[in-house]
């Protein structure tokens, strides 16, 4: 995905004055959906942070500028933020927190404090200042990665005492 981003880009950085070959600005280029509505109101751009946040583990976090940073081109951390805030029941929305490790949602969700309630639910701790720990529960795509690596690698491991 972010490969496609990245031709779009190079389309519209080759147009003379800005301009891809429909004539649309260089934003409509780089992020197709940006043509019609800003594009954290795409379903395609929605999904594709859906399918991140759906990944978390139970018990861990990611923030909203990591994601962002995951998907590159046309994501930042506030359309990051609209998106998880029109999440529906199947993506677990409370997992995704500010970069200080706090909570973001008291002024849109009511009670205020149920995403920390949530997450405390899910074992995370919080701290006086309403933080909690990012180096102990942030998660990242790149864990997941390497624990289904050492599973492989234990289960193709030959052992001593089978018939093999």
């Amino acid at each position: 995905m972010v490969a496609s981003s990245s031709i779009y880009f190079q389309k519209a950085m080759a147009q003379h004055k800005g301009r891809a070959n429909n004539d649309q600005p260089i934003a409509a280029a780089v992020n197709p959906s940006s043509a019609h509505g800003p594009a954290h109101e795409s379903a395609s751009y929605r999904e594709r942070v859906y399918e991140i946040v759906r990944r978390i583990p139970l018990g861990r976090v990611m923030t909203y500028g990591q994601i962002a940073e995951i998907l590159g081109e046309g994501y930042t951390p506030r359309t990051i933020g609209y998106v998880m805030h029109a999440a529906d029941e199947g993506v677990p929305w409370q997992r995704v927190i500010n970069a200080q490790g706090g909570c973001s949602t008291g002024r849109v969700v009511l009670p205020p404090d149920k995403q920390r309630r949530l997450l405390e639910a899910e074992g995370i701790r919080f701290d006086a200042r309403g933080r909690c720990d990012l180096s102990q529960y942030r998660w990242t795509p790149l864990e997941a990665e390497e624990a289904s690596g050492q599973q492989k690698r234990d289960e193709a491991q030959i052992s001593l005492f089978t018939d093999a």
